[in-house]
């Protein structure tokens, strides 16, 4: 892993990280809005396990998810992700051929020495590659490292996602997290946005009786995890070339 310029503020430091595949740059609206809702507009299974999206423009992205969320959490930051072997000398980058999608830590908390690994949204020429592997490795090696290593030296990495998404959970464990547990009804999602919920009913008189509820998963690593084989087994699937 290769940590790079220092971005922007919050409660923790945001760099750059990169290895010889896959290259993580703090998300600039400018430059990247664009490129995201280009390659997300026709693809609204992309956002179908997510509490957001999809979007009908590159400004309502950026007002829903970047400015109402992103940047107004100290805890949050958004990556974009440049596949490497796809970027050419004398070709701009990022552009449509090497910008991949996007990655996240959410609730980071320098207290508590803990984030969340969240807001994963690979687009569909990069997935079932190398870019998810190395994109989330490359956030664990920086989250998780001590700080004589380059990162953070935080003691605990979280992952949340819908019950029903067996393929994020899958992805979770294939890095080394571990399931903790389920949050029942642990959120409320929009009902004209297609979202899969828990397929239980809402009881009588609730006041959201048209939205359906979520069940989330909770998974984790911890420093222990990751000092006790689990950043090896990482660096092994980021390493890995079929």
């Amino acid at each position: 892993m290769i940590v790079g310029e220092y971005y922007r503020g919050g409660n923790f430091a945001v760099r750059e990280v990169e290895n010889d595949r896959v290259k993580l740059v703090p998300f600039v609206s400018s430059l990247h809005a664009d490129l995201f809702f280009q390659g997300s507009v026709n693809h609204p299974e992309l956002f179908r396990f997510l509490p957001y999206g999809p979007y009908d423009s590159a400004a309502e992205f950026v007002e829903g998810l970047i400015e109402g969320f992103i940047n107004s959490d100290p805890g949050a930051a958004l990556y974009a992700i440049i596949d490497k072997t796809h970027s050419f000398p004398h070709s701009p980058s990022p552009s449509q051929a090497d910008f991949a999608g996007v990655i996240g830590y959410l609730n980071t908390s320098t207290t508590h020495l803990k984030t969340e690994i969240g807001c994963i949204t690979i687009l569909p020429p990069f997935q079932r590659t190398h870019v998810t592997t190395n994109a989330v490795g490359l956030l664990m090696e920086y989250a998780l490292n001590p700080p004589s290593f380059s990162g953070l030296g935080l003691r605990r990495v979280q992952w949340q996602a819908n019950e029903l998404n067996f393929q994020s959970v899958q992805t979770a464990e294939r890095m080394g997290f571990k399931r903790e547990g389920t949050l029942r009804w642990d959120r409320v999602l929009p009902s004209d946005k297609g979202k899969p919920g828990n397929s239980t009913q809402s009881r009588v008189g609730d006041p959201k009786l048209d939205c359906v509820g979520r069940h989330t998963a909770i998974l984790a690593i911890c420093w222990d995890d990751w000092e006790n084989g689990g950043r090896e087994e990482v660096l092994r699937l980021m390493a890995r070339r079929n």
